[in-house]
């Protein structure tokens, strides 16, 4: 086989591939899942939320409101309804031995959720999610509880933001 046989055989094998790439992928439909367009978004602005039992609680209720509904707030005749049920723990993780205090600790924001369809009560999706927020605790007593605040505040953010992602794939199905 001569080179230019070579070459011109490797000229069409490569026109074939690029042929049969464009065909395969004429074929993918990808959809940004937070597009004004997907169908969850539709879907998210149309849902309630339960009343918040604390501050964390009601950090996290109105992240999720904001984030679903693009800051309009909660809808008037909502078509799915979610139970949220939140819980706070922060712990010290590094204790100074001389003085058995501790210098720096993790917040873990968790929640478990239920979303429910309002006009059938069915059940769609009940989940688990949590976040960590770690905080280093300065020696005055006020700046360390409000440490402790601003970390609650950061994993509450991150928290809404992950149940948000997980409504967006239930209902966007």
């Amino acid at each position: 086989m001569s080179s230019s046989s070579i070459a011109a055989w490797f000229g069409r094998s490569a026109s074939a591939g690029i042929v049969a790439a464009l065909v395969i992928l004429s074929g993918c439909q990808v959809q940004p899942l937070y597009s004004e367009t997907s169908p969850a978004a539709h879907s998210l602005g149309s849902i309630a939320f339960s009343d918040a039992k604390d501050r964390v609680s009601q950090e996290v209720r109105n992240h999720l409101i904001f984030l679903t509904a693009g800051g309009a707030g909660e809808p008037a005749n909502p078509e799915y309804r979610v139970d949220l049920r939140v819980k706070t723990v922060s712990s010290g993780v590094l204790l100074e031995r001389s003085s058995d205090t501790a210098k720096a600790g993790r917040v873990v924001v968790s929640a478990d959720y239920t979303v429910t369809r309002t006009g059938d009560a069915t059940v769609l999706r009940a989940g688990h999610r949590q976040a960590v927020a770690l905080v280093d605790y300065p020696a005055q007593e006020f700046a360390k509880l409000r440490a402790i605040r601003d970390a609650e505040n950061r994993a509450a953010r991150q928290l809404a933001e992950l149940i948000r992602a997980d409504l967006a794939a239930v209902l966007g199905r």
